[in-house]
């Protein structure tokens, strides 16, 4: 068995230990380190069909990764409700005891498919917010960044160069994930590449408005929506010479189009963040929510105090 086999099945040995589930994922610096001399925890996203039901037998199972008084006053349901209608559906525990961009472990939800057209949107967005002519490291730099767009832990939680050093220590993996569709906009004449002396590939976009809306056709139905909010839908002209249904957002030039979708992202990420952070809170408890705090704070204060 080879190392990544080996790694494979220690990720997977997890998931003896809480209820099955439907999905789960590991990313982070764990999976891709710079530094394999860093002890860092590993993270894991899990996804069930039936949070109630999975909450429910997960606190027989392990008790200790809920916060104390959730326990006690709700059990599941009120955990449940915590992570549906104050956060976003997600419950956050940072510290489960546990001796050890994505890798997919089970994935019985077809999240795969789900993931692939989120990586098409993102290539979109990036390249609607960057010039005319770039780098290929600039476009991963851009991608990255769309995560933190207005979260609120960016304020005085992170690293301020976490999106470079995520780029840097990762880029062979970039590579793999996006290298389907920018071939797909290469072949669509959205995208030139050219290469440069060392070896990585310089890019140039065509900017005019039908590639414009064309991008914003592959975001998410929630930003679309957003942007429509503020500018209204109009009929729009395509490649091809027809007019629009009605139902495609109009901009006047490619620089509105740009702004309009970064307020969106903005927004959405600002929105989330700061329920999700109110909600960990309360799901995790004072006491380890303070300690992961802390933790971060002292990585975004060395990172601003480093020259």
């Amino acid at each position: 068995m080879d190392n990544k086999d080996t790694t494979h099945s220690h990720l997977l040995s997890f998931l003896n230990a809480i209820p099955p589930v439907d999905f789960c994922c590991v990313y982070g610096s764990t999976l891709h380190s710079t530094d394999p001399g860093k002890s860092t925890m590993v993270d894991y996203i899990l996804g069930v069909s039936d949070p109630l039901q999975w909450h429910s037998e997960n606190l027989k199972m392990n008790a200790d990764h809920y916060a104390s008084w959730m326990v006690l006053l709700g059990g599941a349901k009120l955990i449940t409700n915590v992570a549906d209608k104050l956060g976003v559906g997600v419950h956050f525990n940072p510290y489960v005891t546990w001796n050890n961009k994505v890798n997919m472990l089970v994935d019985n939800l077809d999240i795969e498919t789900i993931n692939s057209v989120n990586l098409r949107a993102a290539v979109s967005a990036a390249l609607l917010l960057l010039p005319p002519k770039f780098t290929e490291e600039d476009l991963y730099a851009k991608i990255c960044s769309l995560s933190y767009m207005g979260d609120v832990r960016m304020l005085f939680a992170e690293d301020r160069n976490k999106v470079k050093k995520i780029v840097q220590g990762q880029f062979d993996l970039f590579q793999s994930m996006y290298k389907p569709f920018l071939e797909e906009y290469e072949g669509k004449d959205f995208l030139r590449f050219s290469s440069s002396k060392n070896q990585l590939a310089n890019i140039s976009q065509d900017c005019g408005l039908p590639v414009t809306h064309s991008h914003i056709s592959f975001l998410p139905p929630t930003v679309r929506s957003q942007m429509g909010m503020k500018i209204g839908k109009k009929k729009v002209i395509s490649e091809s010479g027809k007019v629009g249904n009605g139902n495609e957002l109009g901009f006047g030039s490619r620089e509105e189009a740009a702004k309009c979708m970064q307020k969106a992202l903005r927004r959405t990420v600002m929105v989330s963040s700061a329920r999700q952070a109110v909600s960990g809170v309360l799901t995790v408890g004072g006491v380890k929510a303070a300690r992961y705090l802390t933790s971060k704070m002292c990585k975004a204060w060395r990172s601003w105090t480093r020259t």
